[in-house]
């Protein structure tokens, strides 16, 4: 790269930190010392001090690969605990679920667990996991070439024109190498075992039931696991959810993105005006899109870079700045850079989505979708509706998507932002419909993806930390105006 020294410093961080949701690499520490068993099958977490914060604890527990042949072959899950600060307040375990898929759970933990736990004042053990094939947990491979991990291509940008050619070649390569070395791990990774790994870990936690905070995709892991054992749920909090009708589920999600950077970019444009790179509100969009136009001109899919790079960034007012600096960058002539998944977090990115649904398999309809929808939202230029991998996937999903409905305790608040790029407002309603009487919905004006905690709303964070305390929720749905309301 030619960029300045500073620049590219700059570049590359903002970049990196637009990343972190959907690739955050994370370890874990070694053996127990001491070990703790729970209730069931045979679960048991072997809990230390962790190596790298000792006020957090690390364990890790063993799950079937295959839980139709429970006493098979095993993989290791590590697991992360940050223990109440006031043990006389402590009512139970609130368990994170994070995101992606291919979202460490103690990214999530390390970020937010020590405001969580002086939110809910000490009321919880917080308790997170990396999902299967991640972190520090036995990790998956795809053994994907370097080349095939970058997120400008891994996430499936058409070319200039809208076509698709590349991303056919691409991400039939992609689906062979995951056939090829994946192996039984690779096939394991889905929703429906996710849900079973929460229950055998709540199991092995020795809690009658659990409570959660969901973010994300995890949204939707939460809602199966509060369909499938509504006995074991207490106070479960869902943040940021999708469309989850089993219809919708994964392609429909991704499909969503495009509405939602439609709702979320009047906030960058708002941004962008106050910054200086436009003078007007109405000029941002034409100046992206002109500027993104002008890139696919040059070698190195630069164009696509800075789609992706904006697309991305919607997801936090935080990461306007280094998508700014990438703007100046990309008018001055100077290459942009590029982020690429690890191979594990590719390979569960890729292989969750894949196994949990059938996808079509005529290249033609993916072509036909993304010239239609680059029209509609020029923004994401047709990507949120292109081929993936999973159009050239060699397994069949093993379970079906559940259909989640209102049956149950009435235990869940579920928090929402107006503008959100990832998981919009309307697909969020749409597991607020599915729900029924066992939900409550704040909803935030704000934008952005994630709202407990995450933009300074205090209508929203004191609606959630008050439910998660005295386990009060809203008489009605709520809704919380205006950043710090």
């Amino acid at each position: 790269m030619t960029l300045g020294n500073q620049s590219r410093r700059n570049s590359r961080a903002a970049l990196l930190a637009l990343a972190t949701a959907a690739v955050a690499v994370t370890t874990v520490a070694g053996p127990a010392r001491a070990e703790y068993r729970g209730q069931g099958d045979g679960a048991a977490l072997n809990w230390r001090a962790c190596a790298d914060a000792p006020e957090r604890e690390c364990g890790q527990l063993s799950v079937p690969l295959d839980y139709r042949a429970s006493k098979g072959p095993h993989t290791t899950l590590a697991v992360y605990r940050l223990r109440s600060d006031h043990p006389a307040a402590r009512r139970g375990t609130l368990l994170m679920i994070n995101g992606g898929p291919g979202s460490a759970g103690k990214d999530m933990l390390v970020k937010q667990g020590e405001r969580v736990r002086a939110a809910t004042k000490g009321a919880y053990d917080i308790v997170a996991f990396d999902p299967r094939g991640m972190g520090g947990s036995a990790p998956a491979s795809c053994r994907l070439d370097p080349a095939d991990r970058r997120l400008s291509v891994l996430r499936g940008w058409p070319g200039p024109g809208g076509e698709i050619g590349e991303n056919v070649v691409r991400a039939k390569r992609v689906a062979d190498a995951c056939a090829r070395n994946g192996g039984p791990l690779l096939r394991s990774l889905s929703t429906a075992n996710e849900v079973r790994d929460i229950e055998r870990l709540r199991q092995a936690l020795g809690e009658r039931k659990l409570s959660a905070w969901a973010r994300s995709y995890g949204t939707y892991v939460g809602a199966w696991y509060a369909q499938q054992y509504p006995r074991h749920t207490d106070r479960w909090v869902l943040d940021s959810s999708n469309d989850p009708d089993p219809a919708r589920v994964e392609r429909g999600w991704l499909a969503n993105m495009a509405r939602g950077a439609e709702d979320r970019f009047p906030d960058f444009a708002r941004w962008a005006v106050r910054d200086g790179l436009a003078q007007r509100e109405r000029d941002v969009r034409p100046m992206f899109l002109g500027l993104a136009a002008r890139l696919d001109r040059r070698p190195g899919n630069e164009g696509n870079k800075l789609r992706n790079a904006l697309q991305m960034s919607l997801d936090s007012d935080g990461s306007f700045k280094g998508l700014g600096e990438l703007i100046r960058a990309a008018r001055a002539g100077k290459p942009l850079p590029d982020v690429a998944a690890s191979d594990a977090q590719a390979a569960v990115m890729v292989a969750t989505i894949c196994n949990d649904i059938s996808w079509p398999r005529e290249v033609s309809g993916y072509a036909r979708a993304v010239a239609a929808d680059r029209v509609r939202y020029p923004l994401t230029h047709g990507m949120p509706v292109n081929i993936t991998p999973c159009a050239f996937w060699k397994d069949r999903p093993a379970d079906r998507p559940v259909r989640i409905n209102g049956r149950g305790p009435a235990n869940v608040l579920m928090i929402q932002n107006l503008r959100d790029p990832s998981t919009p407002y309307s697909a969020g309603l749409k597991m607020r419909a599915a729900l029924g009487k066992r939900a409550r919905l704040v909803t935030v004006d704000s934008g952005g993806h994630g709202a407990y905690l995450g933009n300074g709303n205090a209508c929203g964070d004191r609606a959630v930390s008050e439910f998660l305390i005295g386990g009060t929720r809203p008489a009605h749905d709520l809704t919380c105006e205006g950043q710090g309301r």
